[in-house]
């Protein structure tokens, strides 16, 4: 004995035309049961994020009332899957478009500016270091100032000051070392 049921397309251009015809909220609602399970898969395939996806379902279905009204579907199902995939293109367009910018330091608010403390701070700290570079050994000295100061890389070192390689490396870390020491002392 076969069971005579009803054809889901014809049964979706029927809750469409009562949507249309007397502006019936339950044949929206209907409809919106039958297929959000799809139109959540849709979405969540494109977007590849819950939230997101959910959010899109529901701007699916905000959209399709005012949408059913203005376009002549023949095959609901096939409409819907295409309108969600096009919704979802057009949200990752969207957020394609969109970028971030790093921001220049420079432009940014200085802490130095905004806390006159540590500025005196800062001042009273430089001024330590100066006396303490005076007591490092003189190829310390050296090193660490043309390092530190003129911001000269180990192979520039080498070529200026003629200490070797390992040699200068050495006497940064040394000096560098001392100055610590130097500092915390003084403090």
């Amino acid at each position: 004995m076969f069971i005579n049921r009803p054809d889901p397309k014809n049964d979706d251009i029927a809750l469409i035309e009562r949507f249309r015809s007397r502006d019936d909220q339950d044949a929206l609602g209907e409809l919106f049961s039958r297929y959000s399970g799809l139109v959540y898969g849709v979405c969540l395939k494109y977007l590849k994020d819950r939230d997101d996806a959910k959010d899109a379902v529901m701007q699916i279905f905000e959209k399709l009332g005012p949408d059913l009204k203005r376009h002549a579907i023949d095959h609901f199902r096939a409409w819907l899957f295409a309108t969600s995939r096009n919704h979802c293109l057009m949200h990752l367009r969207a957020n394609k478009s969109k970028f971030v910018r790093e921001i220049d330091e420079s432009l940014m608010e200085n802490e130095l500016i905004l806390h006159q403390e540590d500025v005196n701070q800062r001042e009273g700290d430089l001024t330590k270091l100066e006396k303490c570079i005076e007591t490092l050994k003189d190829e310390q000295k050296l090193c660490v100032e043309l390092f530190y100061l003129k911001e000269l890389c180990y192979n520039h070192i080498v070529e200026k000051t003629g200490i070797e390689l390992k040699g200068v490396k050495s006497h940064i870390q040394n000096g560098k070392r001392n100055l610590k020491i130097c500092m915390e002392r003084i403090a």
